[in-house]
C-alpha cells in the first residue's frame, strides 16, 4: 500500500485544481460554483476518511472507537460522492429523488451500525474488518451507482451524438474504479482517482456542452437579426455585411452579377386593398426571388419593396435566362387578396465594369432597375408618381 499515500495527494491536489478552474471559470453562476465546491470539498473528506481508515488500521495506540468514527465518515460520504455526480447534471427526474432517498437511508444505517458494528469489526490488534451488515451498503451503493448511470443516460440525450460518447467514457472510468476496489479487495484503492478523473472529465464536457448551447444561442440570434421576418430572406443588416465582406476583397470575383430587384404597383396596391395586401406582395416578390436565385447567390430585401441579389453567374445567358425565370415565377404567382405580381430588374456585372467598386455597381444595377419601371410604367399608362 506505499502507492496509497501518494495517490491521495494526487486526488487531493486534482480537486484542488478543479475547484481554481471552477472559481476561474466566469460562465458559471454563483450557485453552480458553490455545488461544485461542495461536492468537490465532500469528495476530499471522504478520499481523506479512506486513507485515514487504511493508516489507522492495525495502530494499537488509538481507540478502536476512531477507527469506527473514520470508517463511519467513509461509509456514509463515498455513497454521497457518487450521488452527488448525478446530482451535477442539470435535470429533472425522478432519479435524483431516489438517489437522495438511498443516501439518506445508508446515513440512518451506518448511524446505527456505528454502535451495533454491522459495519465495522474490529480484532486485538486494532484491525478493521467487514461487519456482518456490509452487504447492505454494497447494495445501497450499487443501487446509488446504478441510478446515477440512468442519470448519465438521460443527461446524455440532451448532447449531440457526437459528445455521447466522451460521457459514456466518464462514466466507465468512475465506475470501472469502484468496481476494481470492490472486487480486488483492500489492496487495490482505485476509487478515488477514478472519481477525481470522472469528476475532471464531466467538467471539461460540461463547459464544452455549455460553449456549443452559447453557440448555438449566438448563431440563432445572428440568423434572427439577419433574417428578414417578413420575407424569410436575409435582411438589410445582412446585406449591409456581405457588402463590407465582399469590398473587403482584394478583388471582386469576375462572375459577380448585382441584380436590383423592385416591385411595381406596391403602392396602389397598398393605397387600395390595404397594407396586408402589400405585405402578401413582398412576400410573394421575395418567394419568387428567393426560388430563382437562391441557388446562384444570395437574396436580400434591403427596404420595403427593395431586393438586391449578388449571384455568381459566368454567362450572359445564364443572366437572361435568370430573367425569364423570374417572369414567368411571377407571372405564376397568385395570392390570396392580390393576383397580380410584376417586378423591374437591374443588372451590373464585375466583368463589365472590373474597375468599380462594389457599391458603385450596385448603384449601376439601380439605375438599370429604374429604368425598367419606367418603362413598366409607361407601357400600363399609370402615373409613376401615383402608384
Amino acid at each position: 500500500m506505499k502507492y496509497y499515500t501518494p495517490l491521495i495527494i494526487l486526488v487531493w491536489m486534482t480537486l484542488l485544481a478543479l475547484c481554481i478552474v471552477v472559481k476561474e471559470n466566469e460562465r458559471l453562476s454563483k450557485d453552480k460554483k458553490f455545488f461544485l465546491y461542495c461536492s468537490y470539498i465532500i469528495a476530499a473528506i471522504a478520499a481523506l476518511s479512506e486513507w485515514l481508515g487504511v493508516q489507522l488500521s492495525g495502530n494499537m495506540d488509538i481507540s478502536p472507537w476512531v477507527l469506527r468514527t473514520v470508517k463511519l465518515f467513509d461509509y456514509v460520504l463515498t455513497p454521497l460522492v457518487g450521488g452527488v455526480i448525478a446530482f451535477q447534471f442539470e435535470t429533472k427526474t425522478l432519479f435524483k429523488k431516489i438517489i437522495f432517498s438511498i443516501i439518506a437511508a445508508n446515513t440512518l444505517y451506518q448511524i446505527i451500525a456505528f454502535f451495533t458494528g454491522w459495519m465495522v469489526s474490529i480484532d486485538a490488534y486494532n484491525h478493521y474488518y467487514h461487519g456482518p451488515g456490509y452487504f447492505i451498503y454494497t447494495v445501497f451503493y450499487m443501487v446509488i451507482m446504478v441510478f446515477t448511470i440512468l442519470e448519465f443516460a438521460v443527461y446524455g440525450k440532451n448532447f449531440r451524438k457526437q459528445n455521447h460518447l466522451s460521457l459514456i467514457v466518464s462514466m466507465a472510468i468512475f465506475v470501472t474504479g469502484l468496481l476494481m476496489q470492490e472486487i480486488l479487495g483492500k489492496e487495490v484503492r482505485m476509487a478515488y482517482i477514478s472519481l477525481v478523473t470522472c469528476f475532471g472529465l464531466l467538467y471539461i464536457h460540461n463547459t464544452e456542452f455549455t460553449q456549443l448551447e452559447s453557440d448555438d444561442q449566438i448563431r440563432e440570434q445572428m440568423i434572427r437579426i439577419s433574417v428578414d421576418p417578413l420575407t424569410g430572406i436575409s435582411n438589410r443588416y445582412a446585406y449591409t455585411t456581405e457588402l463590407q465582406e465582399l469590398s473587403s476583397l482584394e478583388s471582386l470575383p469576375e462572375d459577380l452579377v448585382v441584380f436590383s430587384i423592385d416591385i411595381n404597383g406596391l403602392k396602389t396596391t397598398n393605397d387600395l386593398l390595404g397594407h396586408h395586401a402589400g405585405d402578401e406582395l413582398i412576400k410573394g416578390a421575395a418567394d419568387c426571388i428567393n426560388s430563382v436565385f437562391s441557388q446562384y447567390g444570395k437574396c436580400f430585401r434591403i427596404g420595403g419593396d427593395e431586393f438586391v441579389v449578388f449571384a455568381n453567374v459566368s454567362d450572359e445567358d445564364t443572366i437572361n435566362n435568370l430573367k425569364v425565370s423570374l417572369e414567368q415565377e411571377t407571372e405564376k404567382w397568385r395570392g390570396e387578396e392580390v393576383h397580380l405580381l410584376s417586378l423591374s430588374v437591374g443588372k451590373a456585372r464585375v466583368i463589365e465594369h472590373p474597375e468599380v467598386m462594389l457599391e458603385k455597381l450596385v448603384n449601376m444595377a439601380d439605375r438599370e432597375m429604374y429604368k425598367a419601371k419606367a418603362e413598366y410604367y409607361k407601357e400600363v399608362g399609370i402615373d409613376r408618381r401615383k402608384s
